[in-house]
């Protein structure tokens, strides 16, 4: 018997044990095939982007290792990035920063504009790639202190509001061209190392700052902005000004859209059990996915308990057309293309296993009050044959399934990572 009829074999005997049970292969492969998530380009180089400034990664932000092929201009990003969507079943997304524009000379982030980002606009289309988009208040002179938006220096905080501006402008040609909104995604990394004294004052310049970049109306059609929180990061280990509680706020009172990152909050807290108590009261949310060890470390997706439990909520709430997924993490320990898969594919896996849950049941048995029947249905569902239909959805969308993919990124680190001639320290930054 050959792998490919050993495989239709394996996914015929999976349809059977999982409509035993209430639930369609075909409608769940169909939903998850709509799903696309956005892939963060920060992940190929080590969030150092295209500034050419010599500008050292900061504000909070931190990535070790030096694994080699670390791309170091947008067409080797690209290249990096078309052999991992090439791993990845379905069609996905690409996330940028505003520092990833392509620039012949230095220009100062607040006068970025379209024309710097026309050949990843270009390139998405070819690729039948749709874009969102990210200002950078990170990694700046004018961040060197741990505040922008939210800096008592006027001055420079209108340095970073007309970055905000530019940003939204450019999100909104990216999403004109591509014909579906562009998330601009604002995470600021403002904050106190130690214990401030005036915790007011910088929450009020945020929410001014915000709400001047926000003031030129934008067709919703084109980009959406979003707000991002956090508790705490390096050098800011006391106060950050943009807090979950800030944010969620502001998101509420300005209907923009919330961001939650699985990293951006307490070791023992879960964004898996905010997503339904926040969509009660903002239009949209944004998922940044990540694996925070300890503390905000952005470690490579796995198929971790809170993993599966973040889109158990997105399937059971039905919410698969309010959600955007979105990735975040950076690794320089291990090859940056097989980050990019692992991570992908284990978001893909877990939202599959969500779909393929008899749902109605579940939540059938719970209206009812059988809550022994509901967790015992719940712990059946964990050694149904998911892997089978896993395989049976890469086969069928054209890429590698089981460890199949691997020897491609091997290849590809052979013949091309390995011969990029830069050699670069171990990248080890800090604030």
């Amino acid at each position: 018997m050959t792998s490919s009829s050993r495989l239709e074999t394996a996914y015929a005997l999976a349809v059977e044990q999982y409509q035993s049970v209430g639930v369609d292969v075909e409608e769940a492969l169909a939903r998850l095939r709509d799903v696309s998530v956005s892939v963060h380009c920060w992940q190929g180089d080590d969030v150092a982007g295209f500034e050419n400034t010599c500008q050292t990664l900061g504000s909070g932000l931190a990535v070790t290792g030096n694994h080699p092929g670390r791309a170091r201009n947008a067409e080797e990003l690209r290249s990096d990035l078309e052999q991992a969507y090439a791993l990845i079943p379905g069609s996905h997304r690409l996330n940028l920063h505003a520092i990833y524009g392509e620039f012949d000379e230095p220009v100062e982030r607040n006068e970025i504009g379209v024309e710097h980002f026309q050949g990843w606009i270009e390139w998405a289309r070819g690729q039948g790639v749709q874009l969102d988009f990210n200002p950078s208040y990170f990694s700046h002179p004018n961040a060197d202190d741990g505040f922008t938006l939210a800096h008592p220096d006027s001055g420079i905080r209108d340095f970073w509001i007309e970055h905000g501006m530019a940003c939204r402008r450019i999100a909104a040609a990216m999403g004109k061209a591509q014909g579906s909104p562009c998330m601009n995604n604002f995470w600021v990394p403002d904050g106190y190392k130690d214990l401030p004294a005036d915790r007011t004052a910088p929450r009020k310049r945020l929410a001014d700052s915000l709400d001047r970049i926000f003031a030129e109306s934008m067709d919703a059609s084109e980009t959406l902005d979003s707000v991002e929180c956090k508790l705490f990061g390096i050098g800011s280990e006391s106060y950050v000004v943009g807090s979950h509680e800030f944010y969620m706020g502001y998101a509420i009172t300005r209907n923009k859209v919330l961001c939650l990152d699985a990293g951006h909050f307490h070791p023992t807290e879960v964004i898996s059990d905010k997503i339904s108590s926040t969509l009660l009261y903002v239009p949209e949310l944004l998922l940044h996915v990540s694996r925070g060890v300890r503390w905000d470390s952005d470690h490579v997706v796995t198929m971790s308990d809170e993993l599966q439990a973040i889109m158990q909520e997105i399937v059971r709430g039905d919410y698969l057309n309010r959600v955007h997924i979105g990735l975040d993490f950076f690794d320089a320990s291990i090859n940056r293309v097989s980050a990019w898969v692992i991570g992908t594919r284990n978001t893909l896996k877990a939202l599959l296993m969500a779909l393929l849950e008899p749902r109605e049941e579940l939540q059938r048995l719970e209206r009812e009050g059988d809550f022994t029947s509901r967790l015992a249905l719940m712990e059946e569902q964990k050694t149904m044959p998911f892997g089978a239909v896993w395989d049976y959805y890469c086969e069928t969308a054209g890429v590698p399934f089981g460890r199949n993919w691997m020897s491609a990124v091997a290849d590809y680190e052979r013949s091309v990572l390995t011969q990029r001639d830069e050699t670069h320290p171990e990248t080890v930054a800090t604030v």
